[in-house]
């Protein structure tokens, strides 16, 4: 491939992934043809026929956390939507400023330098930071139109390998970040008559964490593309800081609808993961969500995903079946449960299907 512009049946997985040039790489080429593996199937792209402007997920103000009515809130929101967005809550708006301009620095730098962080997998459990262009599925090799970092968050983990660009935001947005997802799990398990979260959970619950910065470039045909499939996420919940692009959707109520995130000044989106709709025994609801991409402006989210010890066990909390409701879910090894969900990478909520009775 010796042309700076790409064809659409040239091979450009080499490019984008193992060189590390990332789809940003494609677009900096002055890309004007979507190549075929970035098209992705009908089935997979956002259906606008689909998209519900009457709906939208819940935005809940946290000023008053301990009030009744607000811990009533968070608990139907994660009954009903499996997502809301939160305000007020705490982390200085500057914390997310910088984590935004942080994300725009990192990948904005030249290929041999983000190539040194580039790891082609890792295994359950192993905590690394990792720089990645995603496929859609591993077996079509169908780019999505987004390059990601991870940063595992997990008291072994050395930040100092980070990227300088990204290391003190991301460690100044976790020291903000985890006691505020502590909370809003405690509020949860409340409304499952666990009202004790002592440090037996705290494993359970919130053992392994992971801050994901994805940087969704300008795309010219975003209507072919998708910056990130429909899927749901495998943690007890997820915390989503996402600047003002938009682009976000989110499963309505109606099961086949679409509802847009809009993005709020310094608001999270919260969403369930396939964890705590187990642990709930589907009280709270892990909702598809997939993510759109713009003609002319990169879109910058942040996820922190709050997720088990790999070596836990999840099923259904022993409160919830206590005055005779069957348990839809047997207890699974969390391990089990990651390496079966990021190996099949199943559509929409099919992963949850692993841990049915």
């Amino acid at each position: 491939m010796t042309s700076s512009r790409f064809e659409p049946n040239d091979d450009i997985l080499d490019f984008v992934i193992k060189k590390a040039n990332g789809i940003k790489g494609l677009v900096d080429r002055s890309l004007e043809i979507i190549p075929n593996q970035c098209i992705q199937p009908k089935e997979h792209r956002l259906d606008k026929s689909q998209i519900d402007n009457q709906e939208s997920i819940p935005t809940i103000d946290l000023s008053n956390f301990d009030d009744f009515n607000v811990e009533k809130s968070i608990q139907e929101a994660a009954s009903k939507w499996g997502f809301f967005q939160i305000i007020n809550h705490g982390i200085p708006i500057e914390v997310l400023e910088d984590l935004k301009d942080a994300a725009h620095k990192f990948f904005e730098l030249p290929t041999e330098e983000k190539v040194k962080y580039y790891k082609e997998s890792y295994s359950a459990g192993e905590s690394v930071l990792m720089f990645w262009s995603a496929i859609g599925d591993k077996n079509e090799k169908v780019l999505e139109w987004r390059d990601s970092i991870k940063h595992g968050c997990n008291p072994e983990n050395d930040s100092n390998l980070w990227p300088s660009q990204t290391r003190n935001q991301v460690l100044e947005y976790q020291k903000w970040a985890k006691p505020l997802a502590k909370k809003l799990l405690e509020v949860l398990l409340k409304g499952l008559n666990v009202n004790e979260f002592d440090e037996s959970l705290e494993p359970l619950l919130m053992g392994t964490m992971a801050i994901n910065i994805n940087y969704y470039p300008p795309c010219p045909n975003p209507s072919i593309t998708i910056g990130a499939r429909r899927h749901c996420d495998v943690s007890c919940i997820t915390l989503l800081f996402q600047d003002n692009t938009g682009g976000l959707y989110v499963r309505g109520t109606k099961g086949d609808n679409w509802i847009h995130v809009n993005p709020i000044k310094g608001a999270l989106a919260v969403n369930i993961g396939d964890s705590l709709q187990i642990m709930s025994n589907d009280r709270y609801k892990s909702i598809e969500h997939c993510v759109a991409v713009d003609s002319s402006r990169a879109r910058i989210s942040v996820p922190l995903f709050v997720n088990p010890c790999f070596d836990s066990v999840i099923g259904p909390f022993s409160q919830m079946l206590k005055d005779g409701e069957k348990p839809v879910y047997k207890h699974v090894l969390f391990s089990d449960y990651w390496d079966y969900f990021f190996r099949k990478r199943p559509s929409g909520k099919a992963s949850l299907d692993f841990a049915k009775i």
